[in-house]
Parts: C-alpha cells; structure tokens; sequence
C-alpha cells in the first residue's frame, strides 16, 4: 500500500509540539507558589451577583393611551384577559389530574388480579413450608 505521507521522524514530531505548545502557553503559565495574590479578588458566596437586565418586550403588555397613561377600560381588558387565562390554565390543570388518576387506576384495575393471584400462591406455599400437610 502507498502512503502519501512519508513517515515522520520523532525528532520533527516533537519540535511540533513544542512549538504548539509555547504558543499556547504564552498567557496560560499557573501562578507560582510564591506568587501573591489579593484575597479581595477571591469572589465568596456572600458576594452579591447581578442578574442580566430582562430584555423587554416591543410592546407593553397594558396599552397606553396618547397622553401616556392607560384608560381604566383599557387596564379592566388586560385584568379580564390575564385572569381569562389563569382560569384556562387551572381548567387545563384540572383535567389534566383528572386523567391521570382514571390512568392510574386503569393500570391497578388490570394487574389487581395478578397481583391477588401471586399473593395467594406465595401464601400457599409459604404455609405449607410452616404447616405441614396432616397425615
């Protein structure tokens, strides 16, 4: 079989990674241990850590009338939708356990007779080990 390239040397193979290896460390060197280092720029849990500010919406979630402030109809609309659709969600929640409690005592409903049948036996057996037959 050819190959195309022809086999390196160890020596080459070596100075490569050498080379790669001081461009890589030019700013990666690990502090010395005799190196000092300022103990306030250690961060501690007591540290207070801001949040990014939340992008905003393009749009203000109450509408604002031209003189800046919302009308009272305008303010009543967005209560009557926000509460509209609190009151889908819990809807929603409602059924949603609704239908897992019929799914779940569906299941018991199917493997209660297996499970009463494995009981039986393994009571069967076990009294017979503890009972012996009469004779």
């Amino acid at each position: 079989m050819d190959n195309l390239n022809p086999p390196h040397k160890p020596g080459a193979l070596l100075s490569d990674l050498e080379s790669i290896r001081e461009l890589l460390d030019d700013d990666l060197d690990p502090p010395l241990l005799t190196d000092k280092f300022d103990p306030d720029d250690i961060p501690v849990l007591s540290d207070v850590v801001r949040a990014p500010e939340p992008v905003l919406a393009a749009q203000p979630a109450v509408p604002v009338s031209a003189a800046g402030i919302a009308s009272e109809d305008e303010l009543r609309q967005t209560v009557q939708r926000a509460i509209g659709r609190d009151n889908e969600i819990n809807r929603l929640d409602t059924e949603l356990r609704a239908a897992a409690q019929l799914l779940l005592q569906d299941v018991i409903d199917d493997f209660v007779p297996q499970i009463e049948a494995e009981l039986k036996r393994r009571l069967q057996a076990r009294l017979n080990r503890l009972l012996p037959p009469r004779r």
